[in-house]
């Protein structure tokens, strides 16, 4: 941003201020943001482009200012009542968060960045790269998937090493003092061996588990030489084109010590799976990954996000390998390059797919580790203090730490009304005219502004949903940081597990405590609007507050009301042709949709449809892309399941040895326009009504099937679930063993007796 740029925006900034500060009767108030709620409803339908962006932020902006300016002048209880002034104070704080981080969001998505595509860069100048696939206890189906689609990326063979880092197979783990425990990981690590061979990747485990993540990296720098380290999560896959995508970017910039890339999930988290929204809503991190990152890298402060991503050696070398101060060694290592004058890259384009946590619990778990890991940078190497980042990279950082404090203000807003409605305490001086022409005028301009910026990335009250469902948590894991920045350690995600029954997560009984409370608090309101007419006014404001907090609690009762997953293996719609060779029948086909077990075909032509359904024997090979040859091009054993009407076919495939994953991953992760196509599809924009509308319905149906799941269960069901209100040490305290029912046993896939089980931890 140029010098003059930056004083014109001071300028008028300035002159915002000024104007947002004069006193104005209630009718001015509402007949001006009325004005600007027409204006900005005009933008958004007959003008787009970069003026009209910055017009809309700006009279948005306006009605924020006027309605801080009234709040902190005019609606703070007086000090007389040292209660309602108590609580009126920390509501305030609350808002003034919100509006703290509103801001920080519009400077550092000011200018989103979209970059060109890397430069393609002969094979004669590419340079060695070095794959690390750090692991703990994930099942070795996980693994072979993602080692193989990282062997299988197109680049030259002798510059590509593979390493898969077992943390799950270290000497201190084989030689535990608990036999069964030591017998576990001395099998663990025979298998993985032998599956790194078959493979073709290397195998690495060290001697102790010291420093979680970020020290199993640094030992892996001490046997790898290659001049760029690309790290992947165990869970997730590479596609084909991923390094060609990407290398290009360091021969642009000698001093750039990243290009990260975005994390796309295959399978839904519980929120979107019991609301079923994977499909067709955008995904949670869309709105990080999608433009956050995007405005991150407009400044140079893209961080690394713990995976998908390449960083040169030379710049970890020059900061001591991966930092390990905080359980979030991903942000915090890129602080300290940022620090150091090294400059970052952010690619938007999905080229590694990946798995999210299944239950409640998990996901609340990863979540706890992000805030805590966050909020640790934040005390120990505050951004604002660390000498060598620019400013807007202060800002950047400052932005997505200061973030994971929103558990407090949520709660706050969640429950303030209750202390006018039960206890009569007045938090908000205030009459209805002027909770019109200030506050709602203020949440419509707000909603209005989310949705004009994050429109295609995040639907209207998703963003309150999901904080919500976190915060009754995260406070816990936030004070425990603020005590003891240095304690919180590093646990690691389940995933890959399924689901196999409907259940209530075991994490559930604060949701039903806090609905209770909030419908108390709404038949308490109904009678006070009745019984005492001198406070009918405020009442109604109040108690319209409190109708939409039991909404969205309605709604969190739904997101941790837990459906049975019918799907063991993520999906993927993908454009390939195959050869299916059934018996002495050739028959080429389509193949449309893919997963670890499984895909679904069509018939290329009518003649091979014709010579399909004459087929003598439902049991074959599948080559891909029509080679019928395998020592050209792999296959996979698949056989016929089920037929639909439409003619498809379901194929499951027999994963009996190692090199068939690289069949599965020449498949699944060879074109990754598939997976663009899958981010694209659920990038679906709903406006503000129709969103609160689908809001609202969710929050009338979701506790009808809440409270359904609390009737007493019986027999089978009963002993395949945890109990729905267990303690919570599976988030905060010791492990808690997850039982596999005995189907789930079965379906789960093995590339070695004695590896199909895991060892699950939140």
């Amino acid at each position: 941003m140029s010098t003059l740029r930056f004083l014109c925006f001071l300028f008028l900034g300035v002159i915002a201020v000024a104007l947002a500060t004069q006193p104005v009767s209630v009718q001015a108030q509402l007949a001006t943001s009325l004005s600007v709620i027409f204006l900005l409803a005009f933008l958004w339908r007959f003008s787009r482009g970069a003026e009209s962006r910055q017009l809309f932020i700006a009279l948005a902006l306006f009605v924020v200012l006027r309605y801080v300016y009234w709040r902190v002048t005019s609606t703070l209880p007086p000090l007389a009542d040292p209660v309602g002034f108590g609580c009126g104070a920390i509501l305030l704080a609350a808002e003034l968060y919100c509006v703290a981080m509103l801001f920080l969001t519009l400077v550092v998505n000011a200018e989103p960045l979209t970059r060109e595509p890397a430069p393609l860069i002969e094979d004669e100048a590419l340079p060695a790269v070095d794959v690390l696939v750090p692991s703990y206890d994930e099942d070795a189906s996980i693994l072979a998937t993602t080692l193989a689609a990282a062997k299988s990326m197109d680049y030259p063979a002798d510059r590509l090493n593979v390493f898969l880092l077992d943390d799950g197979g270290t000497d201190e783990k084989c030689a535990d003092p608990d036999p069964r425990l030591a017998a576990r990981a001395e099998e663990r690590r025979a298998a993985l061996q032998k599956l790194c061979a078959a493979l073709g990747c290397h195998y690495l485990a060290r001697e102790r588990n010291e420093h979680a993540k970020a020290g199993n990296l640094n030992n892996a720098l001490e046997h790898v030489s290659g001049e760029v380290v690309v790290v992947l999560d165990a869970d997730h896959a590479p596609f084909r084109s991923f390094l060609r995508e990407t290398i290009g970017y360091f021969f642009e910039d000698d001093r750039l010590f990243l290009v990260q890339t975005p994390h796309v999930f295959l399978n839904p988290d519980p929120i979107e799976q019991n609301l079923r929204t994977f499909r067709r809503m955008p995904s949670e991190n869309e709105m990080f990954y999608g433009v956050m990152q995007r405005g991150l890298d407009k400044w140079n402060a893209a961080f690394f996000c713990g995976s998908a991503a390449l960083l040169r050696r030379a710049a970890l070398d020059e900061a001591g390998g991966f930092s390990g101060v905080s359980v979030t060694e991903d942000c915090e290592t890129a602080l300290e390059l940022h620090a150091q004058g090294w400059t970052s890259v952010y690619v938007d384009k999905p080229l590694v797919a990946g798995l999210q946590p299944e239950s409640f619990a998990s996901f609340i778990g990863q979540r706890v580790r992000w805030c805590q890991g966050m909020l640790q940078i934040f005390l120990l190497r505050n951004p604002l203090l660390q000498r060598g980042l620019e400013p807007l990279q202060r800002l950047g950082y400052l932005s997505s730490m200061s973030f994971w404090f929103f558990p407090f203000p949520r709660l706050v807003f969640m429950l303030a009304p209750l202390a006018f409605i039960l206890f009569d305490v007045k938090i908000f001086v205030s009459n209805i005219e002027e909770a019109i022409a200030y506050t709602a005028t203020y949440v419509v301009v707000n909603a209005m502004l989310q949705n004009y910026l994050f429109g295609s990335v995040r639907w209207p009250w998703v963003s309150e949903l999901y904080e919500y469902c976190q915060g009754v948590f995260l406070s816990k894991a936030i004070l425990s940081v603020f005590l003891r920045p240095r304690s919180p350690s590093f646990r690691v995600t389940a995933k890959g597990s399924t689901q196999t029954q409907d259940r209530l997560s075991e994490l559930a009984w604060p949701f039903f405590a806090i609905y209770g409370l909030l419908a108390i608090g709404a038949a308490v309101a109904a009678y006070r609007y009745v019984a005492e007419p001198g406070v009918r006014q405020l009442m109604v404001f109040v108690g319209l507050w409190n109708m939409f907090n039991l909404v969205t609690a309605g709604v969190a009762l739904g997101a941790v009301t837990e459906r049975r997953r019918r799907e063991s293996h993520p999906r993927l719609a993908i454009e390939r042709r195959g050869a299916l060779v059934l018996g002495d029948a050739h028959i080429r086909v389509a193949i449309e949709e893919v997963s670890a077990t499984g895909c679904r075909l069509r018939a290329a032509t009518e003649a091979d449809a014709r010579a399909l359904a004459a087929a003598t024997t439902s049991e074959g090979r599948l080559f891909i892309d029509s080679y019928v040859d395998a020592a050209r091009h792999p296959s996979l054993c698949a056989r016929i399941v089920s037929v639909a009407p439409d003619g498809r076919r379901h194929v499951a495939f027999a994963l009996s040895r190692p090199q068939d994953h690289l069949a599965l991953a020449d498949l699944m992760y060879g074109d990754a326009t598939a997976l663009e196509r899958f981010v694209a599809a659920r990038r679906n924009h709903k406006g503000v009504i129709a969103g609160t509308a689908q809001f609202l319905w969710w929050g009338v149906i979701e506790p009808l099937r809440a409270f359904a799941y609390l009737r007493p269960r019986s027999g089978e069901a009963a002993l395949r679930e945890p109990p729905p209100f267990a303690d919570l040490s599976a988030i905060f305290g010791r492990r808690q063993p997850r039982l596999r029912a005995p189907a789930e046993r079965e379906a789960a896939p093995a590339i070695k007796p004695g590896l199909s089980s895991r060892n699950e931890k939140v």
